[in-house]
């Protein structure tokens, strides 16, 4: 079968998803189709709840409402081939699919590390499909002892997530000194580590896993130093890479790290060709150099680029800072920019500012935690380059407002002169608001 398409997009995740929308509002009268492989997609930062809070794939699922109540056209086929000149595609199933302009939005895939035997059975990597998730929750349910080798976000949740299962001892394995080390300084990373400890999740920091051991499936992982770590199951959660074969087969552009290049506007090397999310190349906000950070919200953003760019150029990226944000048990934590010590390995000259107050006031307002607030300034030019907060739930839109200001160039006095409002059963007190405290303190130091 042959169709035409004014916009084909290739990936039916964040990126592709967030494309398709921001195309429809921008070019209201184009035809648009998004084309995916997948029956059902999965919100990806979700993947680790279906192991414990939510249940199961089909309770952590992207609506395909979203795309019909846009007037977008869904196909599910996976696209094989790309013919440039002919500005076509080909699916597996062998249609064609003419179009004119694509965006590539074909994600990532996990990363899975040069260590034997990583084929044994229940093994299982971060794969974004339905069957295999769940086919890992039912190993799970059978499993007595399961060990995560990653301690980044991904290997956290599940971490946290996995140790509410009955029986299930879990242990994490990190080959930094740390825990979330690449996102946070060292003393939120003891925190997120205490707090995994004291649900029994067994930290093995600054271990390296030699081995992966077993008779046809898992029996335990072998460390550097000798010692072997029981495993009834193995979760693989050290990252991704991107997904990028189609684009590599039609002999677009790549950087040594397989990213699909693209310009400040989401071209790639061909003009009538986009591409959004962890599939493109990553830029740092601070270095302009490379930046291996794959996120959901940078997808997101790109996206709102790439749709508004297709037929007029309207938008540029403004590069990749990085806002994280996550939560284990009761401990709330975000993290945007550059960490400190990661700002000076840099080069940069810093100085922070630190604050911490009940999150609400008077302290017997209900639903009152301590939030603890880090902000890392430039001390040359006073411009925040990062920032960094743990406590209770107003931490996740807290570090957003620190992106934005990263994003602005602010400095320390503009920050310390924030309007912002307040409220006894919402905010912290206007006297003792951690973000703007923060930025004065640090301010103190740059005398």
């Amino acid at each position: 079968m042959k169709r035409k398409t004014d916009v084909l997009i290739v990936g039916g995740s964040a990126a592709g998803v967030t494309t398709a929308i921001t195309v429809r509002r921008h070019y209201p009268d184009a035809e648009i189709t998004l084309a995916r492989k997948e029956n059902q997609v999965l919100i990806p930062c979700g993947i680790p709840y279906i192991f414990g809070t939510v249940g199961s794939p089909e309770n952590n699922l992207i609506p395909d409402a979203v795309l019909s109540k846009n007037n977008i056209d869904l196909i599910t086929d996976e696209v094989t081939s790309i013919d440039r000149k002919g500005k076509a595609v080909t699916t597996a199933s062998g249609d064609a699919i003419s179009y004119k302009k694509m965006v590539l939005a074909t994600g990532s895939v996990p990363f899975v590390p040069p260590i034997p035997d990583t084929r044994l059975n229940n093994v299982f990597t971060v794969k974004k499909e339905v069957d295999y998730l769940k086919h890992m929750s039912q190993a799970l349910d059978k499993a007595k002892d399961l060990v995560i080798i990653g301690g980044g976000f991904i290997g956290v949740e599940f971490a946290d997530e996995c140790r509410k299962r009955q029986n299930l001892n879990v242990s994490v394995i990190e080959l930094l000194p740390h825990c979330l080390l690449l996102a946070c300084d060292e003393d939120i990373c003891s925190k997120a580590e205490d707090k995994l400890k004291e649900n029994g999740v067994n930290i093995l920091a600054d271990t390296r896993a030699e081995a992966i051991v077993g008779n046809g499936k898992v029996e335990h992982v072998q460390l550097a130093g000798g010692e072997k770590l029981r495993a009834d199951a193995v979760i693989m959660g050290i990252g991704v890479v991107p997904n990028s074969d189609l684009a590599q087969s039609a002999d677009l552009k790549v950087d040594e790290r397989h990213s699909i290049y693209v310009d400040e506007f989401m071209r790639t090397s061909d003009e009538n060709i986009f591409a959004a999310g962890d599939c493109a190349r990553k830029t740092s906000f601070f270095t302009g150099g490379p930046s291996r950070l794959m996120l959901a919200s940078i997808a997101s953003i790109e996206s709102r680029v790439a749709g508004a760019n297709l037929f007029t150029l309207r938008r540029r990226n403004e590069r990749s800072i990085g806002v994280f944000s996550t939560v284990i048990d009761d401990l709330c934590i975000g993290s945007a920019g550059m960490t400190e010590r990661m700002a000076r390995e840099t080069g940069f000259d810093v100085v922070t500012g630190e604050a911490s107050s009940p999150n609400r006031h008077p302290v017997g307002m209900p639903g009152v935690t301590d939030v603890s607030v880090k902000l890392i300034f430039s001390k040359e030019s006073g411009i925040m380059i990062g920032g960094q907060i743990c406590g209770g739930p107003s931490v996740g839109e807290a570090i957003n407002i620190i992106g934005a200001t990263i994003q602005k160039r602010m400095r320390a006095d503009d920050i310390a002169t924030l309007q912002v409002g307040t409220h006894p059963a919402l905010t912290a007190s206007p006297i003792a608001y951690q973000i703007t405290n923060a930025a004065e303190i640090a301010l103190t130091k740059m005398r």
